[in-house]
């Protein structure tokens, strides 16, 4: 019986993730680049691949970039992309479901701490988590399983009591690894990805109950 669900953040809860790649290919496209979506997915759900965007820039280009001046403009671009979001559908009814069937909700995110809170205070769910495990409270980003250790571990559940919800191959490699049953969900940028290390992939949490997951 499952004690605790922990949701991953970007591309499940919200979908940051397309605006990001956006950002970054009208960037690439102003230095006369392209951005291969392929080459960006290796990075999604993790800071531990070792891409770096400005790098790779640099490399198509020839050219020193200027990183202080990109980043300023590219975050301005991602804010203006991101300011209408909203949680992905299902995403707040699972958080209701959870919370009337008793669960301990937590979050497992490489991201930090002031980026994940940012964003829950922004939708209105901070107070939906009990625990937040986020990149610098680690070791290893996922798929290494240490986000998803810290979070059971807080959440005082075993891995067999305990759902993960995800959205891209890294995040499921972790959930995995931590041995949790995985439900995936991928966004736009990770729908054409392998995600068959997932349990089950759903187009969307509103697809299933949070129940038809629970004694699995």
């Amino acid at each position: 019986m499952r004690k605790a669900i922990i949701f991953d953040l970007d591309g499940t809860i919200l979908d940051t993730e397309t605006p990001e790649f956006i950002s970054w290919q009208e960037v690439y496209a102003d230095h006369d680049a392209i951005l291969d979506q392929a080459v960006w997915a290796q990075a999604i759900g993790t800071t531990d691949s070792g891409f770096d965007p400005y790098t790779h820039l640099a490399a198509l280009t020839g050219r020193a970039v200027d990183r202080p001046s990109i980043r300023a403009a590219r975050h301005a671009r991602f804010d203006d992309l991101i300011a209408a979001a909203e949680p992905r559908d299902g995403i707040v009814t699972w958080l209701d479901d959870a919370r009337d069937l008793g669960l301990r909700i937590g979050l497992a995110s490489s991201s930090g701490a002031a980026w994940v809170t940012r964003f829950l205070d922004a939708l209105g769910l901070r107070d939906r988590f009990e625990v937040l495990a986020t990149r610098e409270r680690v070791a290893h980003s996922k798929p290494a399983p240490d986000l998803y250790e810290l979070a059971l571990n807080e959440l005082g559940a075993r891995p067999d009591e305990a759902l993960a919800v995800e959205d891209s191959p890294n995040g499921v490699a972790a959930a995995k690894a931590a041995g949790l049953f995985c439900v995936a969900v991928p966004n736009p940028l990770t729908v054409d990805l392998a995600l068959d290390g997932a349990d089950i992939v759903l187009n969307s949490l509103a697809e299933r109950p949070l129940r038809d997951f629970l004694d699995i």
